[in-house]
């Protein structure tokens, strides 16, 4: 049974209840946020936009729901470029209560079939803080290799941090 699905318009009220329940919950692991970032106004612009960004073929925006189909979580294939490259970053979060349930390392394997499979991709790389050990599990059951650490990668929680890069190559790379 898939756990993904491409996010709607529709998503935006359970989507920004998820958000709101689990904002301290994911501070430590994302850009400072704003209030506004947790109110439907916002989250609808930045769904609509993420949409736009998809129909170009630039990224590929699923939320992540339980058996029940609850939306817990939400999982993107961002910075898709084709040509020579053919890679994109996958980014991915679930909520506290649904945390170590299988639910992101299910929906990572659904998305990497997806990216390799269907869009053709040869690389998606993730990247994950140095103390993130979740995430970093989540990559590994799905294959991922650690390629290095890259200092002072992304600024999360309002402080420029470095991260251990990881990547999967499609399985015409990796036999």
């Amino acid at each position: 049974m898939s756990n993904t699905r491409l996010i709607t318009r529709d998503d935006v009220p359970e989507l920004t209840e998820v958000l709101q329940l689990n904002r301290e919950f994911m501070a430590p692991w994302e850009p400072v946020r704003t209030d506004a970032y947790f109110t439907k106004k916002e989250q609808d612009a930045l769904v609509v936009e993420v949409l736009g960004r998809h129909e170009r073929g630039h990224a590929l925006p699923h939320v992540i729901v339980d058996d029940d189909g609850r939306l817990v979580g939400r999982i993107t294939l961002s910075g898709i470029v084709r040509g020579p490259f053919l890679s994109c970053s996958v980014g991915y979060w679930v909520a506290a209560a649904d945390n170590g349930h299988g639910l992101a390392t299910a929906a990572l394997g659904e998305i990497k079939s997806i990216a390799f499979e269907q869009l053709g991709l040869h690389r998606i790389q993730g990247e994950t803080l140095l103390h993130n050990v979740a995430s970093q599990r989540v990559l590994d059951r799905n294959d991922f290799v650690r390629i290095g650490m890259a200092p002072k990668y992304l600024n999360i929680a309002g402080s420029w941090q470095d991260h251990i890069l990881y990547q999967a190559l499609s399985s015409e790379e990796n036999p």
